[in-house]
C-alpha cells in the first residue's frame, strides 16, 4: 500500500520535473521578430506576444515575471516601448524609452498616477468574453432551486418582454431599483469520460430592475432577449470582474476535453468561446494556456489469414480462392493514428468542475469532444 502511494507521488513528482524542464528550454522567437514594438490601442497581452513569440503563452519567461506579476500583469499601457534585448545569454524582452533608444528597465507591475484615463492592455479581448463575466451561465445541480422565481405577471400575461411588470416571490432584502438577472436552467454539461453532470447551462434571458419591495416584490424588465415567463428565476447583477492574468502555461498536467460550444453549435473556430471538463477545482485558473488536439482515430486493415497479405486494395478478381474466404482483421491488425496538435485556446473564467476559454487560434474546426492538454 505504502509503496503504491510513494510510486505516484514519484511519477508525480517525474511529470511535474519534466514539464518545468520543458518550459525552461530555449522560447524560440518569431522569424521576423522586431527589435522594439510601440504599443497601440487595441492591442492584447496575447497580440503583442505573438509579434515577438512563436508559443505566445511563454511570454511571462521573456519577462522573468513571477506567479504574483502573472497574475497582476496591469503594466503595459499603449504608447510604451517593447524592446527585445538579445545582449544576454537569452533574450527578454524589457521596457524602453519612447523618445528613442534609450536605456531598458525590466518590467514590473506598478501604479501610474500620472494619466488615469490610460487603460491597461488586457489580456485578451474584452468584448468577446464580456458577456461571460457579467453571467453566471454554469450552475451546480439545484443551483437555482432556492433562486428568487417570477410568480405572476401584471395583467396575467403568458409571456414577458420589455418594459413589461412582473412580481416576484423570495426576494426579501432588496433595494429599490436593484438589479437582477433573469435566468431559467439549460441543458446538462455531462463529462464525456464519467459521464457525471459537472453542472447546468444557466440560459440567461434578461435584465430586470425592482420598483416595489417586498415579498412578492414588482420588478420591470429593462431588457429582454428571449421571452420570460412565471417560474423563471432571478439572480442578483454583479459587477464584470476581468481577470487579466498574463498568459501561461498550467503547472499540472491537465487533460480535459471541450463538452460545449457557445449557441450549440456543432463546430466553431477562433475568437469563440468553449466549455472546458476540467475547472478550478482541476487546478485551471483564468490566463492558463491549454493546447488543443484532435484525437488520432484507429484505422483497420484487411489481413489474409491465410497469406498474411493486406487485402484492402486489392480486387476480388485478383485474390485466391483461400484469401476471399480468409479477411478480416485483428486486434493486431489495428493502428492508433497519432493525434494532431491544431490550436491554442486561453482559459478566461473558472468554475468548480468546468471552466470557460476563448479559442485563440485554431486551424480545423473545433469540435465537441476535442482534447485540451498542457503546452
Amino acid at each position: 500500500m505504502h509503496k503504491s502511494i510513494i510510486s505516484a507521488a514519484f511519477a508525480m513528482m517525474l511529470a511535474a520535473t519534466s514539464l518545468m524542464a520543458q518550459q525552461r528550454s530555449d522560447v524560440k522567437l518569431q522569424d521576423n521578430v522586431p527589435d522594439r514594438y510601440v504599443v497601440v490601442p487595441g492591442d492584447t497581452l496575447w497580440s503583442i506576444a505573438g509579434k515577438f513569440l512563436k508559443d505566445p503563452w511563454r511570454w511571462p519567461e521573456m519577462w522573468k515575471l513571477n506567479r504574483d506579476e502573472i497574475k497582476n500583469p496591469h503594466w503595459i499601457y499603449p504608447g510604451d516601448v517593447i524592446v527585445l534585448d538579445r545582449s544576454g545569454a537569452r533574450p527578454e524582452l524589457k521596457l524602453g524609452d519612447a523618445a528613442g533608444m534609450g536605456e531598458t528597465v525590466r518590467l514590473s507591475p506598478r501604479i501610474r498616477s500620472e494619466d488615469t484615463s490610460r487603460q491597461a492592455v488586457p489580456a485578451i479581448p474584452p468584448r468577446v468574453i464580456e458577456p461571460f463575466l457579467s453571467r453566471p451561465l454554469v450552475i451546480e445541480p439545484d443551483g437555482l432551486a432556492r433562486a428568487p422565481r417570477i410568480i405572476a405577471a401584471q395583467a396575467d400575461r403568458v409571456y414577458l418582454g420589455s418594459g413589461d411588470i412582473a412580481y416576484v416571490s423570495g426576494i426579501t432584502d432588496a433595494r429599490l431599483d436593484s438589479s437582477w438577472q433573469i435566468y431559467r436552467p439549460g441543458k446538462p454539461l455531462v463529462d464525456p469520460d464519467s459521464q457525471k453532470t459537472l453542472g447546468y447551462e444557466a440560459v440567461f434571458l434578461g435584465d430586470s430592475k425592482v420598483t416595489r419591495t417586498g415579498d412578492p416584490a414588482t420588478i420591470r424588465i429593462v431588457a429582454a432577449h428571449q421571452e420570460i415567463g412565471k417560474g423563471d428565476r432571478l439572480v442578483a447583477a454583479g459587477p464584470i470582474t476581468l481577470n487579466n492574468y498574463a498568459p501561461h502555461p498550467p503547472i499540472a498536467l491537465v487533460n480535459g476535453r471541450i463538452i460545449a460550444t457557445r449557441g450549440a453549435l456543432g463546430e466553431t473556430g477562433p475568437q469563440s468561446i468553449v466549455t472546458l471538463n476540467k475547472g478550478s477545482s482541476d487546478g485551471l485558473e483564468p490566463g492558463h494556456v491549454l493546447v488543443l488536439s484532435r484525437l488520432g482515430r484507429t484505422v483497420k486493415e484487411n489481413i489474409s489469414r491465410s497469406t498474411g497479405r493486406n487485402t484492402d486494395n486489392v480486387p476480388w478478381y485478383d485474390l485466391t480462392l483461400s484469401e476471399l474466404f480468409s479477411q478480416g482483421s485483428s486486434e493486431k491488425d489495428a493502428t492508433k493514428l497519432p493525434d494532431e496538435r491544431y490550436g491554442l485556446v486561453f482559459v478566461f473564467r473558472t468554475f468548480d468542475r468546468v471552466s470557460y476559454a476563448l479559442v485563440m487560434s485554431a486551424s480545423r474546426p473545433v469540435l465537441i469532444d476535442d482534447v485540451v492538454t498542457t503546452p
